[in-house]
């Protein structure tokens, strides 16, 4: 019986050490990431939520937003042709490896181009696997004309900041 026990607490102490074995190659980013990512999250949703509540409340206000002054002089102005393309800037996307922004370019009602203008490359294992991915997204998302797109394998974090910050550009294009 002494030794079913010894037997059954040492599993139990070796799946506790294993699982506790940290497996990030950047420890600093690792320890950063486990201490502040309820804290972050927060203030992420706290400045996207702001950001979005400004920007209504500009518009019911009778304030115009920047980015669609083109549209609406459009609309106002009938000499201002209709194919005049606009850039739209999403919101910044704070992931688990850093900030994610896209910024599209809408002519006609469709997306004509789409780049992330921010993504994690403070490491060499971000740069590498940004460098790959990042151009797949943008493709997919001119393919896609949505935020309806695939992640890429192997880079999901950064595909989920992307579709993310993608989305917010769309809704302010207005597509």
């Amino acid at each position: 019986m002494r030794r079913t026990i010894i037997a059954f607490m040492s599993t139990i102490s070796a799946l506790v050490l294993l699982f506790s074995y940290p497996t990030s190659t950047n420890s600093a980013v690792a320890a950063a990431t486990s201490t502040s990512a309820g804290t972050a999250s927060a203030a992420s949703a706290t400045a996207r939520s702001s950001t979005t509540t400004s920007a209504s409340a500009a518009t019911t206000s009778g304030g115009t937003d920047p980015t669609t002054d083109s549209a609406a002089d459009a609309a106002a102005d009938p000499a201002v042709t209709s194919s005049a393309s606009a850039t739209y800037t999403g919101d910044a996307v704070n992931t688990r490896w850093g900030l994610v922004q896209v910024q599209i370019t809408v002519e006609n009602g469709a997306i004509t181009d789409s780049q992330a203008i921010q993504y994690p490359t403070e490491n060499g294992k971000d740069r590498q696997i940004n460098s790959y991915a990042v151009p797949q997204l943008n493709q997919e998302t001119l393919s896609a004309q949505s935020s309806s797109i695939d992640a890429v394998s192997g880079a999901t974090v950064t595909s989920d900041g992307y579709i993310e910050s993608l989305q917010s550009a769309i809704d302010q294009a207005n597509l």
